[in-house]
C-alpha cells in the first residue's frame, strides 16, 4: 500500500528563525522523504527597511530553504516588528489558511520569547493548531528555540524555554550551517549570538544532554502519535 509522505509545517516569524531553531530537524525530515513547508510570516520591508533589504532577505530565505530541502516556501510579507499590531483574528485567518492548505502532521512554532513578533506568531499558532477544523490532522505540535531571542526572557516572570524533545541532527549539522550561511544579513561573527559558532555550540550542548553529537531541542506542546522519522 502506497502511503502519502508525512508533512511538516514550520512557522517562522522571520526568514532566519526556522533555520536557527529547526534547520537540522527539517533537513532530517526531508532526507527521510517527508515534505517540508516553511511559512515565513514577516519580512524586513518598507517603510522600516529599504526595498534592497527586503529583496535580500527573501532571496536569502529561499536559498536557505533550498539547502535544507524545503518543498514549499510561503511568505505572508507582513512588516517585521509589526505582527502584533495586526488584529488577532486577521493573523489567525492567514495562518489558518496555510494550515488547511498544507494539512501538516507535524507543526513547529517559535517559542514565545522576547521578540514581539515571535510571541504573536506563537499565540496565533496555538489557535490554528487546536485539534479540530484546521488542526484536526496535526499529530505533533512543538515549539523551537531561537538563539538570542529565546534567552532574553526574564526568568520566572516570563515563559522560559525548557525542552522535552531532543532530535539528533548529527548527520545534518553541516547542512544546517550551510543554510545559515545563506542568511548572511541576519547573522554575524562571534560573539554575535546568531553566529555559526554559537549555533554549533548550542547543538553540541543540546546533543550532550541526550547522548548525541549534535541536537536540536523542542518543547512538545501536543502529541497524539510519535512521528516515524524520529
Amino acid at each position: 500500500m502506497n502511503r502519502q509522505p508525512q508533512r511538516m509545517l514550520v512557522i517562522s516569524p522571520h526568514p532566519d528563525d526556522c533555520i536557527l531553531g529547526a534547520g537540522g530537524t527539517m533537513a532530517r525530515f526531508a532526507d527521510a522523504g517527508g515534505k517540508v513547508t516553511v511559512l515565513t510570516v514577516a519580512v524586513h520591508s518598507p517603510p522600516l527597511f529599504s526595498e534592497d533589504v527586503q529583496y535580500l532577505s527573501l532571496e536569502e530565505a529561499r536559498k536557505a530553504h533550498s539547502v535544507i530541502g524545503v518543498d514549499d516556501s510561503i511568505f505572508l510579507n507582513i512588516l517585521a516588528l509589526s505582527v502584533a499590531q495586526l488584529p488577532q483574528w486577521e493573523l489567525n485567518k492567514q495562518l489558518s489558511e496555510v494550515v488547511q492548505k498544507v494539512s501538516p502532521h507535524i507543526l513547529l512554532l517559535p517559542s514565545p520569547d522576547r521578540n514581539i513578533d515571535h510571541r504573536a506568531v506563537f499565540e496565533s499558532g496555538m489557535v490554528v493548531s487546536r485539534p479540530f477544523l484546521s488542526g484536526n490532522n496535526i499529530s505533533v505540535v512543538a515549539s523551537y528555540e531561537v538563539l538570542s531571542s529565546t534567552y532574553y526572557n526574564a526568568p520566572y516572570i516570563e515563559p522560559n524555554f525548557i525542552s522535552n524533545w531532543n532530535v539528533d541532527i548529527t548527520e545534518f549539522m553541516e547542512i544546517k550551517i550551510e543554510a545559515l550561511k545563506c542568511c548572511g544579513s541576519h547573522i554575524g561573527p562571534m560573539p554575535h549570538p546568531r553566529s555559526c559558532e554559537a549555533v554549533r555550540s548550542l547543538a553540541v550542548f543540546r546533543g550532550s544532554q541526550a547522548g548525541m553529537k549534535y541536537g536540536e531541542d523542542f518543547y512538545l506542546i501536543r502529541m497524539t502519535s510519535f512521528p516515524s522519522f524520529f
